[in-house]
């Protein structure tokens, strides 16, 4: 099993220790980009793929997500069938 297919088993689990970096490894796996708004975007990233927009502030201090991140993620990959 393939590090993407692990954070895939990962992620599905909606573990609370699923940390922004294995999110952005994951979803650059799966084919999408990161946007920043410029130099005001501050934490807010973009991910985006072929118009999937996926929205998120980067944690800080902590580096998990949050649980409704995780869910929020989980719903879009799922219902655009990318998991």
């Amino acid at each position: 099993m393939g590090r993407k297919e692990k954070l895939i088993a990962k992620l599905k689990s909606r573990p609370k220790d699923f940390t922004f970096d294995e999110m952005q490894t994951l979803l650059e796996a799966l084919g999408f980009s990161i946007k920043n708004q410029g130099k005001t975007s501050g934490s807010r990233v973009m991910f985006i793929k072929d118009n999937i927009p996926i929205r998120l502030h980067k944690p800080h201090p902590r580096k998990e997500l949050l649980e409704y991140q995780v869910k929020q993620i989980i719903e879009v990959l799922q219902s655009e069938g990318l998991i």
